[in-house]
């Protein structure tokens, strides 16, 4: 069953330049985290990466993931979101990254982007959100 943003936390993903901290499963099951930027379609977190890095694999083969996002202003203030990668696709990532280096650099486009590297959108659904304030 899909859950959203609780309400209370909706500036963490809305207002603030939060960075997500992305966890992901590995082949042997143990987990995988990476800070990663982000923005709120409808219901659903996305992120985008470069197809081929590890999240990327780790996604790919087991859909299930946590995001923990932290007030910037107040670190005791967070909220952790788990929930499953619903979609995986490459249409509109090269917009979505220069999108997110708006957001969070003030950019005119990604300024990391690597020569030959293939963009990709993970869109998470939400199943369980848990805070604290």
């Amino acid at each position: 069953m899909a859950n959203s943003v609780p309400e209370s936390y909706l500036d963490l993903v809305t207002n603030k330049k939060v960075f997500a901290h992305l966890a992901t499963l590995m082949p042997d099951g143990s987990p995988q985290v990476t800070p990663v930027w982000f923005d709120l379609e409808g219901d659903r977190i996305r992120v985008n990466s470069a197809k081929g890095r590890q999240k990327d694999r780790n996604m790919r083969r087991d859909p299930r993931v946590s995001i923990c996002l932290m007030d910037p202003e107040n670190p005791y203030r967070y909220v952790e979101l788990r929930g499953r990668v619903v979609e995986i696709t490459e249409e509109g990532a090269d917009a979505h990254i220069d999108s997110l280096g708006f957001k969070y650099l003030d950019a005119e486009s990604y300024p990391f982007r690597k020569k030959d590297e293939i963009r990709v959108i993970y869109k998470i659904e939400i199943e369980h959100a848990q805070g604290l304030r």
